[in-house]
């Protein structure tokens, strides 16, 4: 979200958020913020990462950006159920055998909240963009992570590249794509996660604490970590903190470029600007 503060809803909804999920050998870590607005004066924290959990058959989460109507609704639609293809009974989240019907359905879901209000909300210049997170384990199946899109397509993390964003994803993705390989510890992938969410904090007032997060291992199908990052917490303020003395240091200890003037030069050239 760019340009001076206004009351009116942003263009993009999208960049409202920032949420990202990261798929390593052990296990998978997903988080997401909470904030959402319409306008720097109207600021709400809304949950945007939800856990479907049924230990010992599967774990799923979903995270949400953009319309918060229309990721809610869809959510709504998947609690309730959609009706099968071929049998016309409802199927939800529950009942799906894979992960990867389960993401047909969610993608399901958002297509028909968008067929059914997405026009009326373009009447009114209300965004309608949405993309969701998706990932998890079903039992005797694979830990999977996708990225679902508003037109219910969607596509699917891999190891050679074990994270997945949506929202606002641009100042963080560095971070993560020079940091986390598909070996990484998965508790290091979430150190790695929250520095990228720190990093995108400082760049877009847009995205905020609290934040949700939640560690799943595979094969495990039990949630084994949910937590939210409350403004308080004195681990974030830390790793911040540490983050930028880290650059500091980083860049302080690069050598200078091999073309850049000598010392003496330097001098001589800060004189002739001083007495010009």
């Amino acid at each position: 979200m760019t340009g001076l503060p206004s009351r009116r809803r942003p263009n993009n909804l999208a960049d409202m958020t920032y949420c990202a999920g990261i798929l390593v050998r052990e296990g998978l870590v997903m988080f997401a913020d909470t904030r959402t607005n319409a306008g720097f004066d109207d600021v709400s924290t809304f949950r945007k990462l939800h856990i479907f959990e049924t230990p010992g058959d599967r774990v799923m989460a979903l995270a949400t950006a953009g319309n918060l109507s229309i990721t809610q609704s869809a959510m709504s639609l998947l609690a309730e159920g959609l009706p099968h293809p071929e049998t016309g009974e409802l199927e939800t989240l529950q009942h799906a055998t894979t992960m990867f019907r389960a993401a047909q359905l969610v993608g399901q879901a958002v297509r028909k909240v968008k067929e059914e209000v997405g026009e009326a909300l373009e009447r009114e210049h209300v965004s309608t963009e949405v993309s969701l997170l998706f990932g998890g384990q079903i039992k005797d199946g694979p830990m999977r992570l996708f990225m679902i899109y508003e037109a219910g397509n969607f596509i699917e993390c891999g190891p050679d590249a074990p994270f997945l964003q949506i929202g606002e994803h641009k100042y963080g993705r560095p971070i993560l794509v020079r940091a986390v390989k598909f070996q990484t510890d998965i508790y290091d992938a979430l150190k790695i996660g929250l520095i990228s969410i720190d990093s995108t904090m400082r760049s877009n007032l847009a995205v905020g604490l609290p934040i949700d997060l939640m560690v799943l291992r595979r094969d495990e199908l039990k949630i084994e970590l949910i937590h939210r990052i409350e403004a308080d917490e004195p681990y974030f303020h830390e790793l911040s903190d540490r983050w930028s003395e880290a650059l500091r240091v980083a860049h302080t200890n690069i050598p200078r470029p091999p073309y850049a003037p000598g010392p003496l030069l330097q001098r001589t050239l800060k004189a002739k600007r001083r007495t010009a």
